[in-house]
């Protein structure tokens, strides 16, 4: 029997742990409560859970400082719940290490998609992409570097090839533009992002169904773009 998948939820609103607390449980999930910033980094230490679910309005340390601490302890998933829905507080979140970002107020089935999306990518963050990935019409062999359509092979340059993988390797979390740019053309590129819209329009053109209404690169908007772990 495999244990149950452990989640670390860290805020101070009692509210927010009495409501969020049972849904996991409820979904099979054991779940560790911490209120500020030092109790869940003691947590962690102890505990070693699979997921961070964590406010940045912590009475303590920001929200922020904690995630990088975690992110500097290990590479688990950290998912930020927050009343903060201005673009520099998400950048700030993701470029710290979080995962994912999810703007209070939610729904309950939102909150449980991007758990199992984080756990997903967490079961295999250092696997080399290898085989074949099929999403909707679109099929992606990373062995061969090709990609498909429907039954129409789609020929993309190395820099989309590159993009697309890089997305994909990261499917459903959102990466930076910053983090992006860098990992596509270097550290001295990171100030040109007209370089990256070119780009992933490019891309959309080839691989979208209708590139006005994306279904796999997904424009987080003045953040990054995501690759749908599920075809939107």
């Amino acid at each position: 029997m495999t244990r149950p998948a452990q989640i670390l939820l860290v805020d101070d609103e009692m509210a927010i742990q009495r409501a969020i607390a049972p849904l996991l449980r409820s979904r099979g999930y054991a779940v560790t409560l911490a209120a500020t910033g030092r109790e869940a980094l003691d947590a962690f230490e102890r505990d070693r859970p699979d997921i961070v679910i964590l406010d940045l309005g912590l009475p303590d340390m920001d929200g922020t400082e904690v995630c990088r601490l975690l992110r500097e302890r290990a590479e688990t998933p950290i998912l930020v719940l927050s009343a903060r829905g201005a673009e520099k507080d998400k950048v700030t979140a993701l470029d710290q290490g979080a995962d994912d970002y999810i703007t209070k107020p939610f729904g309950p089935e939102e909150l449980m998609a991007r758990v199992r999306a984080a756990l997903r990518r967490s079961l295999g963050r250092d696997t080399p992409l290898h085989g074949q990935l099929t999403r909707g019409d679109l099929t992606i062999d990373f062995d061969r570097r090709r990609v498909g359509r429907g039954d129409l092979e789609v020929r993309l340059t190395p820099k989309e090839f590159e993009l697309l993988t890089l997305l994909v390797s990261h499917a459903g979390r959102v990466l930076t533009h910053r983090s992006i740019l860098k990992s596509i053309w270097g550290t001295h590129s990171t100030d040109q992002p007209e370089h990256l819209r070119v780009l992933v329009g490019q891309l959309r053109k080839k691989i979208e169904p209708d590139p006005g209404h994306p279904r796999y690169l997904i424009t987080e908007p003045w953040v990054g773009y995501r690759f749908a772990d599920e075809p939107e």
